[in-house]
């Protein structure tokens, strides 16, 4: 299976409302196809360096997945006849992509990422507890203490 990256600009114009079936198409296109999407990363909305279809700004998405010839083709159909989208790219990114590294892999980010959110969200408790507790001894005020 071969690993691709597609970058697609969408007019800037449209909603989120607008823009969504866009992507749930591919999402559900993909594994039709016997695809894997590995990352769909939204970059938002950028200036071109040229104007396209009269636009000067243009909202970039960059689609990570696995797949085959008979996938890119189906995608790129889909692009050309959406008027929605401005632009897009393919690019081959690996000949011979081992799928089931690429799982592991993404496994492994995601239990990374959630440890790394449960240790953030234990020091907030941390700092809110401190926060909470009272700041002299002997439930003394601050200004008593600074006048001795």
């Amino acid at each position: 299976m071969k690993r691709y990256e597609t970058i697609v600009i969408v007019d800037p114009d449209l909603s989120k409302e607008a823009e969504t079936p866009i992507f749930e198409r591919l999402n559900d296109l993909i594994p039709q196809y016997k695809g894997f999407l590995i990352e769909t990363d939204d970059w938002g909305t950028k200036k071109l360096a040229y104007d396209i279809k009269k636009k000067n700004r243009g909202h970039y998405v960059k689609l990570d997945f696995c797949g085959d010839g008979a996938l890119i083709q189906e995608m790129e159909r889909f692009f050309r006849i959406d008027d929605k989208v401005m632009k897009f790219m393919t690019v081959l990114l690996d000949e011979n992509a081992d799928l089931d590294a690429i799982k592991a892999d993404l496994a492994e980010k995601a239990a990374a990422a959630e440890e790394a959110s449960a240790a953030q969200a234990a020091a907030e408790q941390a700092n809110q507890a401190v926060e909470t507790e009272a700041p002299t001894e002997n439930n003394e005020p601050i200004e008593a203490k600074k006048e001795e």
